[in-house]
């Protein structure tokens, strides 16, 4: 059951202040202690956005992570840079982000930076909110790797191969105090319509195991938000019934940019587990009035109860201009405290 029913709260990624979009360009002009200062002045604003909103559930924004996965990569031993498939020009997609190739056997020898991230949280964090941290899947994790044939023949060894790395990552920020942790595997929901989802969910279950039951766990499953595109077959019903098995405290699910597609399945997936709702749409710049909130929320409570419920974004706000997501969540947050009153939930 959810701590606080219809609970708000965020995925994990919030857009970077544009100083520091210009200053992570321009990093050889700073020195380590100005970098540092520069990276706690920009989790502060993404802390004050989320409060300001009036979020139950927060992160630090990830602020320090100029890319998904490839923030991740600075800490995996055995990559290099590979820019020869990727697509320079023309409209945005997800193929021209960038590649790595692996040149030997995979190690994270000073782990992947996700403890040092919810430690600075925890320290500059207001007291009263859940601190969440947010941490890429084995899978996901993967996407971006060029396997070489020869250490690892395809994607599934590959994710073999970082499956340590992200299980001892979530056992140490559980080791460092914290309480709420997502597991994102986006690739999983995107490509479950081709892939074994049998084979999804033993991944993500061992992946998990060392921290079930010992925090809050939830994966977050959308179908892409690179430069606000998605990149899947934007449906639910291909993860079903498998994903039911995921050994999570919480589902997320993107709602919102799917104009509410397949809503009713949201009740399956509450039967095993909590359900946090996309019910604001991070790809769009519409931004959402309080009415749309309360709308949404109330078409969500006739699939999952209160008690299960939570509310957020479909995906990270990364991709997202602040001044937007501000207006989104704070309508959001205040959409929640509306129904709750409506329903007298204190």
């Amino acid at each position: 059951m959810q701590p606080i029913p219809i609970r708000t709260t965020v995925v994990g990624s919030y857009p970077f202040p544009g100083w520091l979009e210009f200053s992570s360009m321009n990093l050889d002009k700073f020195g380590a202690a100005d970098i540092e200062e520069m990276i706690e002045d920009a989790v502060i604003a993404a802390i004050h956005d989320q409060t300001t909103a009036g979020l139950d559930v927060i992160t630090d924004g990830e602020q320090t992570r100029l890319d998904f996965n490839l923030s991740f990569y600075g800490f995996i031993k055995g990559l290099e840079p590979n820019h020869s498939e990727t697509r320079k020009f023309g409209p945005p997609a997800h193929d021209q982000r960038g590649k790595h190739s692996i040149i030997e056997p995979l190690t994270a020898p000073k782990g992947l930076g996700a403890v040092k991230e919810y430690q600075r949280l925890a320290r500059l964090a207001p007291q009263g909110h859940t601190l969440k941290a947010s941490v890429p899947g084995p899978y996901t994790l993967s996407g971006r790797m060029l396997p070489d044939g020869k250490i690892y023949k395809d994607r599934f060894e590959v994710t073999e191969g970082l499956l340590p790395f992200v299980k001892k990552e979530l056992e140490d920020l559980v080791a460092a105090g914290c309480t709420e942790i997502t597991v994102d595997e986006p690739s999983m929901s995107c490509y479950a319509y081709k892939e074994d989802t049998k084979r999804f969910v033993d991944i993500f279950n061992r992946t998990i195991g060392g921290i079930v039951g010992k925090a809050r766990v939830s994966t977050h499953l959308c179908f892409g938000n690179f430069k606000g595109r998605p990149v899947g077959y934007r449906k639910l019903h291909p993860m079903l019934p498998d994903f039911l098995d995921m050994a999570v405290d919480e589902i997320h699910i993107e709602m919102a940019n799917r104009e509410f597609d397949e809503v009713e399945l949201l009740a399956e997936f509450a039967q095993k587990m909590d359900v946090a709702v996309g019910i604001i749409d991070v790809k769009n710049y519409y931004c959402e009035t309080v009415k749309d909130v309360m709308e949404r929320i109330e078409l969500c409570l006739k699939y999952v109860p209160a008690e299960k419920l939570a509310i957020a974004p479909d995906c990270g706000l990364s991709q997202t201009a602040r001044w937007a997501s501000r207006q989104k969540l704070k309508a959001m947050c205040d959409g929640a405290k509306a129904i709750r009153e409506k329903l007298g939930i204190r």
